[in-house]
């Protein structure tokens, strides 16, 4: 039976973490589905408990990215792999609601391109996390959704569902960190298609610690934020190119 739901989950060494992680996953998700854990090397700690899991769980699909390392490629890669012809991108680290899934998907089939789960709408919520890295993305969100009517007043978190169709029709440019979730909201902003949200409560990891980098990515986060308000062309490789006079 073909899904109706591809879940892409890009993994850096979680080791034992993961399981409890896909408990959850599978115990949320009522609609036929397959779940994408992508990881980069077979090195890496969390590849021994997925093959675990695959074996009793034949929903789960462990995938060697070979794109290239970091989460840009394998969220490229994993959605290229998708069956369905709805993805959702949700994190190993279990800061997003699960529960969710279900109701993102459900937005995508009824028309939206985009479905976000938004943390800065009302009835929303973040626990935990750096301060500094909350508040610029509630600085970012909000004033995109105010300036731009991109659909989301959180346009920068990567727990969202897509139309696999407009997914490769607009193609996808980022290639180093988790900018994936605004640049699709920035595009289909531009090409004026149906983006929408409902409100999630996004808590902090538990354990580990979290791989984004702030200072490295933030100017790629500037770039769609940009596009998005039509002030910089499409570019590649996050590079903002200003339009001349602002237009």
């Amino acid at each position: 039976m073909k899904p109706r739901v591809s879940v892409v989950i890009p993994a850096y060494n979680e080791g034992p973490a993961v399981v409890p992680f896909l408990d959850r996953i599978f115990e949320a998700i009522a609609l036929p589905a397959e779940v994408l854990v992508v990881y980069d090397t077979v090195e890496d700690t969390t590849v021994p408990f997925l093959e675990t899991y695959s074996k009793r769980e034949k929903r789960l699909r462990p995938v060697l990215n070979t794109l290239g390392r970091g989460p840009a490629n394998a969220l490229r890669f994993g959605i290229e792999q998708a069956a369905a012809d709805v993805v959702v991108v949700t994190m190993a680290d279990g800061s997003d609601d699960p529960m969710q899934i279900d109701q993102l998907t459900r937005l995508v089939e009824r028309g939206v391109v985009v479905a976000c789960a938004s943390r800065y709408m009302r009835g929303g919520q973040q626990v935990g996390g750096p301060w500094v890295k909350g508040r610029i993305s509630r600085l970012a969100g909000i004033s995109l959704n105010l300036l731009a009517r991109v659909g989301t007043h959180d346009a920068t978190n990567s727990f969202k569902a897509y139309s696999r169709e407009f997914v490769e029709r607009v193609g996808i440019d980022s290639d180093a960190g988790f900018e994936l979730g605004i640049e699709l909201v920035a595009k289909a902003r531009r090409l004026g298609l149906p983006v929408a949200e409902l409100p999630t409560i996004w808590l902090d990891r538990a354990d580990g610690t979290s791989n984004f980098q702030v200072r490295a990515w933030i100017p790629r986060y500037l770039h769609w934020y940009l596009y998005a308000l039509g002030l910089a062309d499409r570019g590649r490789n996050g590079t903002a190119r200003r339009r001349r006079g602002g237009s």
